[in-house]
C-alpha cells in the first residue's frame, strides 16, 4: 500500500489516506481517488475524474476526464456492502464514462478484462462481467448483471438489458436496444435487436479461416430455417459441426441463459 515515489499528481488533486498508488502513475488536477483504490503501475488519471470504492485498475489503463470509477451501484436494493470493481489492463475509459462496483445479489464483483475502450459517456453496470478487447462506443449503456465476451463491439446509444449474455466476436449496432442473449459473432441491428446475420467484417479481420467462415454461415442458414425450436435447431449442430467456431456458438446457446435469446429473422 502507500503512493509509490515516482508517481505524479498534482497539487490540487485529493488523494485519500489508504489508497495504494504504483510506481510511474499520473494523477491530474482535481481528481479524487479514495481509500480503498488500488492503481497498478503507469495508470493515468486525467484531470476532474473521480476513482473510488474498492476498486483495482490494471497496469496501463488511461482514465479521462469527469469519468466515474468505482461509485456505488445504481440499485435500490444496495445498502453499503463492501463490494468490488475491478478493472484490467491497458483499458481506455473515455470522458464522462460510469462503471459501477457490484452488488451482494450479484456476486459483489463487476469485472473488465484487458484491452478495453469505453468510450464518451458510456455505462457498465453493476455485477457486469465484461471481456478483453471489447468497445462500448458513445453513450452505449451495459445494464446490471450483463455478460460480455472477448472482442465485441457494441454501437453509440445503444443498450443492453440486465443479464443479458453477449458472445465473443458479436457487434451491436448504434441505437440498438437487446433485450435478450446475443449468439458468439452475431450481427444485432435495429431500434429493437434483430439478430440479422454474422459479424462477417470481424471474422475476416480477425483472420478467421475461410472454412470456418462458411461453416459459421451454414450454420447459421440452419438456425434460421430448420425444422423446430431454436434450441433443438442448435442441438442438431451439436453433432454435426466440422468448426470450433461453430461448436462455441452451439455451446452458447444451449448454456444457462436469463434471458431467452435472439434469433434470425
Amino acid at each position: 500500500m502507500g503512493i509509490h515515489p515516482s508517481a505524479k499528481i498534482h497539487a490540487s488533486a485529493v488523494i485519500d489516506d489508504g489508497c495504494s498508488i504504483g510506481e510511474g502513475c499520473v494523477i491530474g488536477p482535481f481528481c479524487c481517488v479514495g481509500p480503498k483504490v488500488v492503481l497498478a503501475e503507469r495508470v493515468e488519471i486525467k484531470s476532474h475524474t473521480v476513482v473510488t470504492g474498492n476498486t483495482e485498475i490494471g497496469d496501463d489503463t488511461v482514465i479521462f476526464p469527469f469519468a466515474s470509477v468505482g461509485e456505488i451501484p445504481q440499485d435500490l436494493k444496495f445498502s453499503g456492502e463492501d463490494t468490488r470493481l475491478i478493472i484490467g489492463k491497458r483499458n481506455r475509459i473515455r470522458e464522462g464514462a460510469t462503471l459501477n462496483t457490484g452488488t451482494e445479489g450479484g456476486g459483489g464483483i463487476t469485472r473488465v478484462g484487458d484491452d478495453c475502450l469505453f468510450m464518451t459517456g458510456a455505462h457498465v453496470g453493476h455485477d457486469a462481467q465484461v471481456g478483453n478487447h471489447v468497445i462500448m462506443a458513445n453513450q452505449a449503456a451495459l445494464a446490471g448483471h450483463c455478460i460480455v465476451e472477448d472482442n465485441v463491439i457494441i454501437g453509440g446509444l445503444s443498450g443492453i438489458h440486465q443479464f443479458v449474455r453477449i458472445g465473443r466476436g458479436a457487434i451491436i449496432g448504434a441505437v440498438t436496444m437487446v433485450t435478450n442473449d446475443v449468439i458468439p459473432y452475431g450481427l444485432v441491428q435495429s431500434n429493437r435487436g434483430v439478430l440479422d446475420g454474422l459479424n462477417l467484417v470481424g471474422l475476416k479481420r480477425g483472420g478467421v479461416d475461410r472454412t470456418d467462415i462458411t461453416a459459421l454461415r451454414a450454420a447459421f442458414q440452419m438456425l434460421s430455417q430448420g425444422e423446430g425450436t431454436f434450441h433443438e435447431r442448435a442441438a442438431r449442430l451439436k453433432g454435426e459441426s466440422t468448426s470450433s467456431y461453430v461448436d462455441e456458438i452451439v455451446g452458447f446457446i444451449l448454456g444457462t441463459s436469463d434471458r431467452s435469446f435472439l434469433t434470425p429473422k
